[in-house]
């Protein structure tokens, strides 16, 4: 599937099945794709809980840039995505997610989107050696619950636990998550879980 932004036409690669629980919507790091190894462990998980799961590759890396420009526009072609996804699905839950800068994305754009919560894989809290540039206000400040899922050896830092609503922190792991992607899956699973049950009841009670 593709969706046109103001940044260029982003592609989708959706797994819908009949009458989803929920939307996952997934994004990747500056230089990566959407067949990272976290975020294939998430998207089987999302579909294990009945959840469709959309896999977005950004305007930039769609046309093969490496780095994603000025925030500002990025949230705005990634909004436009969403939306286009939520007129697709309908009014299901959604969550949002993302390794690396895509989990800055995700924390962004969540209240804006209208999202029960973010999965937020190998959060960038800072750039490697310049704990000073700390980007941890992104994420204090998404609006919704966010589960940060980071390795204990990412050189990119690891949030405080007071920064999210759960940081679990997975052994052996730098800022890739490869060496047992599934974990970080495992991770997920409670919280897609009560997210699409929270926001599924409150729909029924309206």
């Amino acid at each position: 599937m593709e969706i046109v932004t103001a940044l260029g036409p982003a592609e989708v690669t959706l797994d819908e099945p009949v009458d989803p629980e929920f939307l996952l919507v997934l994004t990747h790091g500056s230089n990566g794709g959407v067949d990272a190894p976290d975020l294939l462990a998430v998207r089987a998980v999302a579909l294990g809980l009945g959840g469709a799961v959309a896999r977005v590759l950004q305007p930039f890396r769609a046309a093969g840039r490496r780095a994603p420009g000025a925030p500002a526009k990025q949230d705005a072609a990634w909004l436009e995505v969403v939306a286009a996804l939520r007129e697709r699905f309908g009014p299901v839950p959604l969550v949002q997610g993302g390794r690396s800068n895509g989990a800055r994305v995700a924390c962004r754009t969540a209240a804006a989107a209208g999202a029960a919560g973010v999965v937020a894989l190998a959060f960038p809290l800072h750039p490697p050696g310049k704990p000073e540039k700390s980007r941890v206000d992104e994420l204090r400040g998404a609006g919704v619950e966010v589960l940060v899922v980071s390795g204990e050896r990412d050189p990119f830092g690891i949030p405080d636990a007071a920064d999210a609503a759960e940081v679990a922190v997975l052994p052996g792991e730098r800022h890739d998550l490869s060496r047992d992607p599934v974990a970080a899956g495992a991770a997920a699973e409670p919280w897609l879980r009560r997210w699409a049950a929270d926001r599924a009841s409150a729909s029924r009670g309206r």
